[in-house]
């Protein structure tokens, strides 16, 4: 989100995506249990035009065919909200030639973070800087925030981290 309000890319979800990603890290983190609205309202404060309404993607979502039918709303939210890419660590059920049909690329989420890198290093390691700051440790060195990343499934971006620690 970080790099969103940084004005690297909008960002896009529908509210059944939400409830999805609401789930999937209270079936991981049980202490989260209904403590996530918090984290959910920043999003959307963060992310004004966020929204990509029900009215708009369900009646794309049966004209959809992915390994996992339970998936296709997150295609259906991605065309109709205009987006480039869908960002998931869970590229297998988004085979590349269902989504490139629809003009869509599919990012595991370090990939996407690298590539928003790329086009602005100085806005995302402000971006970064401002994460590290807002981190619950004050103290927490670049490395160490390198390491939260890493172990969050983020190397490449750990990497970067690391590459420009003197000045995150």
């Amino acid at each position: 989100m970080s790099l969103a309000t940084a004005g690297l890319f909008a960002a896009k979800w529908s509210v059944r995506i939400e409830r999805e990603w609401i789930a999937a890290l209270e079936e991981l983190r049980p202490d989260l249990k209904n403590k996530l609205v918090f984290r959910r309202d920043c999003m959307r404060e963060a992310v004004p035009d966020w929204e990509v309404p029900e009215i708009a993607l369900a009646p794309l979502i049966a004209t959809y065919e992915l390994p996992d039918l339970n998936d296709r709303h997150v295609l259906a939210a991605a065309i109709a909200g205009h987006a480039d890419c869908i960002v998931t660590a869970n590229l297998r059920d988004f085979p590349v030639e269902v989504v490139r049909a629809y003009g869509i690329e599919v990012l595991h989420p370090d990939r996407f973070i690298v590539n928003q890198w790329d086009l602005d290093p100085v806005a995302a390691m402000v971006a970064f800087k401002h994460m590290r700051t807002r981190r619950r440790s004050p103290h927490t060195t670049a490395e160490e925030f390198a390491q939260a990343l890493a172990r969050g499934g983020l190397p490449a971006t750990a990497e970067r981290i690391r590459e420009a620690a003197e000045l995150i």
